[in-house]
């Protein structure tokens, strides 16, 4: 079936029901060009990030082409949490409260030594924020409410059973060589975003190779439909040492459908075969449930990670994203996440170059940018790794005195790591930052994402973010001064005027004081502040933050 005649009630139906979807292979007109066709951007891989890069293209007014070597979504429930941020990208790009409906809202988390707790932990302890911290969310049902949206939007050619062979990478593009049931052809791409996972086939076909440190334990994942309501409430529960599974670890996570996702640590000298079957893998889940818990096996993988990025994620018009550029442990929940907010920083900056708005450098800095991302989310993700599978046995006599002293002490909880959970990085050192030349306090610095905040608008809730607009935002408390209105590509909203902000969360949070201005990128990360600017300071930090200046 051609994937467009697909029912959208489809894309609404039960998980297996999803998972079955068969999208049809469909001859594309290239495929009978005498040359290969050109394309102004070519996306490998459809998975959560490619496809929330090609949507937020098409929604800019860029055709895109998606090519996946696949005919289905993504089986069992793989990356599973879905941060806050990623809400929010997700709302932009028209997908966000379908994501929140199905998902399963969670702030709170719980990390226990043997059977007691030590502490719980809010990790959106104010209000204010239309977003939770996280949704749990099988990650099928995403895909799949990603590709319901891209279907709807003329600009997307999505093009199922296309594998590529060959990439030749090239000053101004990239030629590839793409495999289909109806034989090969090829295809001229301007710009080629790289989107297909960790073993990355575009990687290896450009010879390139992601390096780091590779972990040597192995994990189970067990996700198990309950028959009932669990006992348990929706929550992030992890154990160190349970009674039920002795001298390892376990993670709880609630999934939509009553699923639950449990990871259990089996250590590096496990056979993945045999802990994968059902025989073995129930006796695990029922020391964990209860003798008497009635459960279905809905899905269960052995893993072992690695810690891997590559040097540069930008090769001339060849550009890396999500797992295809960067690995990180599942502890932590920053892999999927990272990988979307990459998208997002790369959709605005490839419209702008495709414009002809912006020169090719603006491209060349999503590489700095979202590197420095990656080394945050791998530090993050190393140290959490080695906290719960110490190497030594100094290691593990620190991190035993650190759970021993977790159950009184402050200090020692901010020691404890079950996987810092993802947020997005500040990007302190970015080239399109424009340095204060004002006193603020707070975390708004130029490089953070702008924090949400509750707002009116004529009498009517509306959100900061929501109110933002496509390319660059001039927050100014007050009064607008005259040429803040002629700005090329800049929307202008004035707080107190355009919106009310009745809580006085987002001065709260910019630490802004009457005619405060805040610059904001098309991504939503906050790039340059001032108390009272000049139109010449302004229109020099936009030149800087679309690297015309840099």
């Amino acid at each position: 079936m051609n994937p467009r005649d697909i029912p959208r009630e489809a894309f609404h139906a039960s998980g297996a029901e999803v998972q079955a979807i068969d999208f049809g292979y469909v001859r594309s007109p290239d495929q009978d060009s005498a040359t290969p066709a050109q394309h102004p951007v070519v996306i490998v891989g459809a998975g959560p990030v490619g496809l929330s890069l090609a949507i937020d293209l098409a929604q800019r007014g860029q055709r895109v082409v998606v090519l996946d070597n696949d005919h289905k979504l993504s089986i069992g429930s793989r990356a599973i949490c879905f941060a806050k941020r990623t809400l929010e990208i997700w709302d932009r790009l028209g997908v966000g409260q379908r994501m929140v409906d199905k998902g399963v809202s969670w702030n709170v988390g719980k990390v226990f030594l043997k059977d007691e707790q030590l502490y719980e932990f809010n990790l959106l302890p104010e209000s204010g924020h239309e977003r939770p911290a996280f949704i749990n969310l099988q990650q099928y049902y995403a895909e799949a409410y990603l590709v319901e949206r891209a279907l709807q939007l003329p600009g997307i050619d999505i093009r199922w059973h296309n594998k590529v062979t060959a990439v030749q990478s090239r000053a101004d593009g990239a030629l590839l060589s793409i495999d289909t049931p109806e034989g090969a052809y090829q295809m001229d791409a301007q710009w080629l975003v790289a989107c297909d996972g960790a073993r990355s086939p575009t990687r290896q076909m450009l010879g390139l190779e992601s390096k780091g440190r590779i972990f040597q334990d192995r994990f189970l994942i067990a996700d198990v439909k309950l028959a009932d309501e669990a006992n348990f409430p929706t929550e992030r529960w992890f154990w160190f040492d349970p009674p039920f599974h002795p001298n390892q670890s376990v993670l709880l996570h609630r999934q939509p459908d009553n699923v639950w996702r449990i990871d259990f640590q089996l250590g590096w000298d496990a056979d993945p075969e045999e802990e994968k079957k059902p025989e073995n893998i129930i006796p695990r889940v029922k020391a964990l449930l209860g003798a008497d818990a009635q459960f279905e096996l809905d899905w269960a993988s052995v893993y072992t990670f690695a810690c891997l990025r590559l040097d540069r994620f930008v090769h001339g018009r060849v550009v890396f994203a999500g797992d295809s550029a960067h690995g990180v442990s599942p502890f932590g929940a920053r892999g999927a996440n990272s990988g979307v907010q990459d998208a997002e920083n790369l959709a605005w900056k490839l419209d702008w170059v495709l414009q002809g708005r912006a020169s090719p450098e603006l491209v060349n800095t999503y590489g700095p940018e979202r590197e420095y991302a990656a080394d945050e989310n791998l530090c993050n993700s190393t140290r959490a790794t080695d906290f719960i599978t110490p190497k030594s046995e100094v290691s593990r006599l620190f991190r035993d005195a650190a759970l021993h002293l977790a159950r009184e002490h402050a200090f020692a909880r901010r020691i404890v790591n079950s996987g810092r959970l993802s947020v997005p990085a500040t990007l302190h050192t970015s080239p399109l930052n424009t340095p204060d030349t004002d006193a603020f306090v707070g975390t708004q610095v130029p490089g953070a994402v702008l924090l949400d905040a509750p707002l009116t608008k004529q009498g009517q809730p509306t959100w900061l973010l929501r109110e933002l607009g496509r390319d660059f935002t001039l927050l100014v408390f007050g009064s607008a001064p005259a040429w803040a209105h002629d700005l090329p590509g800049v929307k202008v909203l004035q707080i107190g005027i355009d919106v009310i902000d009745h809580q006085a969360l987002a001065a709260q949070r910019l630490d802004a004081l009457p005619r405060t201005v805040v610059l904001v990128r098309p991504d939503q990360h906050v790039c340059a502040r001032w108390r009272t600017p000049t139109e010449a300071a302004v229109r020099s930090a936009l030149a800087r933050a679309t690297a015309a200046a840099v």
